[in-house]
């Protein structure tokens, strides 16, 4: 799906952070004219007759609101009963850079309840910046970016490694800076707010409706400080520290490792491994070995001798230390991937060991590698997720970088060095945006917001929930108790019918509930079952 495309560029190419300077006072320029939304068809595909789509113009800079302005996709899935109507229903599917509009037209049909999509038009919209919303682009071409990061690795391992990913960072950055500046300069998501706004006024809605996931919550609060007056009920789940993302805590250290992702990364192996070892035969690492001690020999192996894997039409497919960290990082954000993350320990682990030792038969690589390995530099421009340089805190020392990553890969083994290169290209940026808001973030919303959190989420991790819940008045708290990133999503019967319940009925439940998931890591899926949890952020 096109949001799991989105993760794995996600995991190729790294982003970074600019300090922006404070709100400007838009307030005192012109109000922004509603856009009218003439809604029409998605296109031919049976799959997308349900859906409507259309595309508004917004104003690039907030401060001229009749200057300039920029294209917003849109698309959503008409209420099912009209009469009984509420409202729309406004989501963010995580990133920053993540595409709303195919997000909801692939997940909306099952991932929401019937009584949901019975009182709401369902709307998802690309941000400004990102997929057919004006998109932030480096290069002229797409030919000319994907051929920028050819021979790139996930992210760098030896010195040598390092000093080149640092060099060609810059020359990213340098590209972005020439080939999309104003696109950049207005990329904030504070922008993105006021657009939400906008699209609010011109479905008609008095006040907002919205879910968002992962990213999506520091947009929800984001909102929040902006206009708290204009909220009607908030879902958020899988919380982004606003402190944390734009450096309001005073952190100077890359965004990745004040979002503390390798140590949520590495919470999620460490249960992995837990959950493999329990399953038995279940999990197919087990028939190699430990589970921890084939998965850590293995590591160990590919830091110093990728592997080879020929496969049946005759090509090859190189597995190195930095192409499994990333894949493991990426499957981690849902527990339906377990099973499969065990073959894949399990074939590699055989693949990388003498030949003479191996058993007769070669085991077969799980297609989700192959593919995952094959497509990993097929992606959309890298400035579609260059939101963090434009609005958030950075080092200010690039050439640091290798000691910032050394020290996380202490605190977090594999996944902490993984996610402390992400704020590189940044470093060498040179633009923001004037109208960011990076704080301070206590919110004023009246209405009750509801905020999930699952125990093990490898990219928002827990430990962020509850000072997140404190930023509103009223927040309510639920923990889901299980394994995943933005897990409401699909992941658990218990946290749907709340978040059904407080969007119908403005009933929210009381603070510090608990919700259980539907299943456990290895547990069967039921026939015809779609994966749903994880497909957000």
């Amino acid at each position: 799906m096109r949001q799991s495309r989105v993760l794995r560029r996600l995991t190729v190419v790294t982003t970074a952070l600019l300090l922006v300077a404070p709100l400007t006072t838009a307030a005192a320029a012109p109000k922004p004219a509603v856009p009218k939304i003439n809604w029409g068809s998605c296109g031919d595909a049976p799959e997308l007759k349900p859906f409507q789509c259309a595309s508004v113009e917004v104003p690039t800079d907030y401060d001229r609101p009749n200057g300039p302005t920029t294209t917003i996709a849109l698309t959503r899935l008409p209420a099912s009963d009209p009469a009984k109507k509420i409202g729309t229903l406004f989501t963010n599917p995580g990133g920053p850079g993540g595409e709303g509009v195919p997000f909801i037209q692939q997940v909306a049909q099952f991932a929401y309840s019937a009584e949901l999509r019975a009182r709401f038009d369902i709307l998802g919209f690309d941000p400004r910046g990102v997929g057919k919303s004006d998109p932030a682009t480096c290069y002229p071409t797409e030919a000319e970016e994907q051929a920028a990061f050819k021979g790139m690795k996930a992210f760098p391992v030896t010195a040598k490694e390092e000093r080149r990913y640092i060099t060609e960072s810059a020359k990213v950055a340098i590209n972005c800076r020439i080939t999309s500046p104003d696109r950049l300069r207005h990329f904030s998501t504070a922008n993105v707010a006021r657009d939400m706004d906008l699209l609010r006024q011109a479905v008609g809605d008095a006040k907002l409706n919205y879910i968002g996931y992962s990213y999506g919550t520091f947009l929800g609060a984001t909102y929040g400080k902006l206009f708290p007056n204009n909220v009607r009920a908030l879902v958020l789940d899988g919380t982004l520290s606003p402190e944390w993302y734009s450096g309001s805590n005073g952190e100077r250290q890359p965004v990745g490792a004040r979002l503390r992702q390798g140590e949520g990364a590495s919470d999620s192996y460490q249960q992995f491994l837990l959950e493999c070892k329990k399953a038995g035969p279940a999990c197919a690492l087990n028939a190699v070995g430990d589970p921890r001690t084939v998965s850590e020999k293995l590591l160990a192996q590919l830091k110093v001798k990728p592997v080879v894997v020929e496969l049946p039409d005759g090509t090859t497919e190189t597995i190195g230390y930095a192409d499994l960290v990333a894949y493991l990082f990426q499957s981690f954000y849902s527990s339906y991937a377990y099973p499969e993350i065990g073959e894949t320990l399990a074939a590699l682990s055989q693949l990388a060991t003498p030949a003479a030792a191996r058993a007769k038969t070669t085991p077969k690589l799980p297609e989700s590698l192959k593919e995952w390995n094959r497509r990993k530099e097929e992606y959309a421009s890298i400035g579609t997720f260059l939101q963090f340089c434009v609005e958030a805190r950075q080092t200010g020392r690039p050439l640091n970088y290798p000691a910032y990553v050394d020290a996380a890969d202490q605190r977090a083994p594999h996944f902490g060095r993984f996610r402390s290169w992400v704020g590189l290209q940044c470093e060498f940026l040179g633009l923001k945006d004037d109208d960011a808001f990076r704080g301070p973030w206590e919110n004023k919303v009246k209405p009750p917001v509801l905020v999930f959190g699952t125990r093990h989420d490898p990219a928002t991790p827990y430990e962020a929930t509850r000072p997140f819940t404190d930023l509103w008045p009223d927040g309510r708290m639920v923990t889901i108790e299980g394994w995943g990133h933005s897990t409401s999503l699909g992941g658990s019967k218990c946290a749907d019918q709340l978040l059904t319940k407080y969007l119908t009925t403005l009933a929210a439940p009381a603070d510090n509930s608990t919700c259980q998931q539907d299943r456990k890591p290895f547990d069967p899926l039921p026939q015809g079952k779609k994966q749903v949890a994880g497909l957000a952020g």
